[in-house]
């Protein structure tokens, strides 16, 4: 394995090769094995994983800039990378031991749901798993995954090796296909005390990205997704409007001045978004370095500057589609790919319409239940 020294270049290495291989994802519904390999070789896949147990332990601006460059290139690529990097964070709330006996392997690849939908009963020493969780991105490349299951009132994690799970074949969706965000299902089995792990309580790890809030930090990497198509899609425009004259016309669209401000407005907004979502890392990051906590303002802070760089990226995203014509249709353009996956993120909990409403209570000094921000 060859981790890298700046996971951001490493992931702008590989763009070319994700964009190269991305209407074989979108065929199969997964990301071709050749990628995954590059992928988890650069480390990018434990960008998140304390450095205890062989990760990174990456500054969350590192996570942020790997996943949107890689994204650039295609966004299943780069949502792969968000989903099981963060899943990585998890391992700062494992016993030390268990966290470094899943990750034993350099290339291992953790994923899975966050969300508690399965059931676990207490036994000795551990848990018997029952449940089926949906949306569990990059399940047919991980090594592990994870459920989230309420158990007694709270909720907790449970990991078991990939071979466990039953992986059901539902992934068949408009944008995002080569995630390959199938079902997966446990029924009835045993999961150690060890393997399992309460994200709503104190990390077991002290370094300052345990201190960070693990949904903020999830949301950072989704709307990292929406930046990098974005990018993608801008520049894709760029380099087919200096050639193109649509039918009837005498002008490149490049020439056209109507084309020229379009292309301005949505280049300031998507540079715009990401500086406010560099913005709100950088002054979380400060609290977490020197230990005073991430407030719930702050905390408000990142989930805002997510969801507003989604939507200011989707946007610009259908800003490009629409300017390059009827050619975009054509699935020879990576632009009707973009649009797709673009809609297809914003569908994500994390970064949907309902976070402006609970940033606002917040903003507005409202009472409000911070558990997920």
């Amino acid at each position: 394995m060859t981790i890298a020294t700046d996971p951001a270049e490493a992931a702008r290495r590989l763009a070319p090769t994700a964009a190269e291989l991305a209407p074989a994802a979108e065929r199969d519904r997964q990301l071709a094995e050749p990628l995954v390999a590059a992928l988890a070789d650069a480390g990018l896949f434990r960008l998140c994983v304390p450095a205890a147990a062989g990760g990174l332990e990456a500054h969350p601006g590192t996570l942020v800039a790997a996943v949107r460059a890689l994204a650039a290139g295609d966004a299943a690529a780069g949502w792969c990378v968000a989903i099981a990097a963060t899943s990585g964070l998890v391992a700062g709330y494992l016993p030390e031991a268990a966290a470094r006996e899943i990750y034993a392997d350099p290339a291992t690849v953790v994923a899975g749901v966050f969300a508690p939908r399965g059931r676990a009963t207490p036994e000795d020493g551990g848990f018997r798993v029952s449940g089926r969780w949906p949306f569990a991105s990059g399940c047919r490349h991980a090594d592990w995954l994870m459920g989230g299951c309420v158990v007694d009132g709270g909720m907790r994690l449970m990991l078991a090796p990939a071979a466990q799970y039953t992986i059901h074949d539902t992934w068949h969706v408009m944008g995002l296909r080569g995630t390959g965000s199938h079902d997966i299902e446990l029924d009835g089995v045993f999961i150690p005390a060890e393997r399992t792990a309460d994200v709503l309580g104190d990390p077991l790890q002290s370094g300052p990205l345990y201190a960070f809030p693990l949904f903020g930090l999830l949301a950072l990497a989704i709307a990292a997704v929406s930046l990098g198509i974005a990018r993608g899609a801008l520049d894709d425009l760029i380099a087919l409007a200096g050639g193109k004259v649509p039918t009837g016309g005498k002008r490149t669209l490049a020439e056209r001045g109507t084309v020229q401000a379009e292309v301005a407005r949505a280049e300031a907004a998507v540079r715009a978004a990401s500086a406010l979502l560099d913005e709100s890392i950088g002054a979380a990051w400060e609290r977490a370095v020197a230990g005073a906590g991430v407030d719930v303002e702050q905390r408000a802070a990142l989930r805002l500057a997510a969801t507003h760089a989604t939507a200011v990226s989707t946007h610009a995203t259908d800003t490009a589609y629409t300017l390059a014509g009827g050619s975009a249709l054509y699935e020879s353009s990576p632009l009707q790919r973009r649009v797709r996956d673009a809609h297809a993120v914003t569908q994500h909990m994390l970064v949907a319409p309902a976070t402006w409403e609970l940033t606002g209570r917040v903003l507005l000094g409202m009472p409000t239940d911070a558990t997920q921000l």
